[in-house]
């Protein structure tokens, strides 16, 4: 089976082919960050209106990149939430025209099971069952995945995602958007332990996040310490460190929990390198294993998406001729495989 997969939830347009057998065969990403930067932030408006551009010309790319014909398509899948209702539109739309054009099935893909099956694209897959932290800019997640499709949520955060936090606290610092990853670039200049983070919910019981309050520490700690270059790197310091310590620490909680062995990672923050390197020591100390994507496959793209469109068409989902879009889609929802 070879599936083209869309993906325009928020400001990426991602366009991939995959095949059963041979793999990725395309990947084309555009992304729409200048247009967004003047704003601070995603425009939906804008995005919506550079999806309509970008889409068709990347499908176009993709089939070309991949030296292929739409005959070569046996299926589409295309994100279906949760997103911008706008940008989801464009998408859905586009996939159900193509596969009506080209009579194969189309199968809507829920944007974080994309990323929790990222890992699958690389050459060492994890095995089932597992724990997932699926952690962006959207969502900060804690999911038990007994299989494709067999998902129950272990805890979430109740306000910012910890990307989200990112990108708030970096806009403090005066960085520009998007400031998450200026953020943890600055941080490796920062010098340990001169300032003192929270490290929120960890006192009590539970699975849950909340990072709104770093933002609000981080602020307060800015106006009292002024803003050289130093300082800020010192807070961007400890910001992450205490990011990555509570990710770590909930994880292990869910591992324990669970009693799972092993640890997937997905979503835009699982690129963050502090975050990688104390995941993979905290699993290793525990005689296991933490899975994460290639960098490219962290933040939003096609390939997740025709992959995971291909695991539900191969067990037999489609969907009949109409365009519905679920810009709020609790992924426990999802039918098992």
């Amino acid at each position: 089976m070879r599936v083209l997969g869309i993906e325009t939830s928020c400001d990426e347009t991602g366009i991939a082919v995959y095949d059963q057998q041979a793999g990725l065969l395309a990947n084309q990403l555009y992304s729409q960050v200048k247009l967004h930067a003047d704003y601070g932030g995603v425009v939906p408006e804008l995005a919506s209106r550079d999806h309509v551009r970008k889409t068709v010309p990347l499908i176009q790319a993709a089939l070309k990149e991949a030296n292929l014909s739409a005959a070569d398509i046996n299926g589409v899948a295309y994100t279906a939430g949760p997103g911008l209702v706008g940008a989801l539109l464009v998408g859905a739309s586009v996939g159900r025209a193509l596969a009506f054009a080209w009579n194969v099935p189309a199968v809507p893909v829920h944007h974080m099971e994309g990323h929790l099956l990222a890992p699958m694209l690389e050459d060492n897959p994890p095995a089932f069952p597992f724990v997932a932290l699926l952690v962006s800019g959207g969502h900060t997640q804690l999911i038990s995945v007994i299989g494709i499709g067999k998902y129950e949520l272990l805890g979430e955060s109740i306000d910012d995602a910890a990307g989200e936090a990112f990108d708030k606290t970096a806009k403090l610092l005066g960085l520009d958007y998007p400031g998450g990853p200026m953020l943890s670039k600055m941080a490796q200049q920062g010098v340990a332990d001169r300032f003192t983070f929270p490290r929120p919910m960890t006192d009590r019981p539970g699975l849950d996040f909340s990072f709104s309050g770093l933002k609000t520490f981080a602020a307060n700690t800015i106006r009292s310490n002024g803003g050289d270059d130093q300082t800020c790197a010192d807070i961007a310091r400890a910001f992450e460190d205490a990011v990555v310590d509570t990710l770590a620490i909930k994880c292990k909680r869910a591992l324990e929990q669970t009693g799972f062995k092993n640890l997937v990672m997905a979503g835009g923050v699982s690129a963050n390198r502090t975050l990688r390197t104390k995941l993979a020591a905290m699993m290793q100390k525990r005689g296991a294993e933490v899975f994460y994507a290639r960098p490219q496959f962290c933040t939003d793209n096609g390939a997740m998406i025709a992959y995971a469109g291909m695991v539900r068409l191969k067990s037999g989902a489609d969907q009949e001729l109409s365009v519905s879009v679920r810009p709020r889609w609790p992924l426990a929802e999802l039918p098992a495989v």
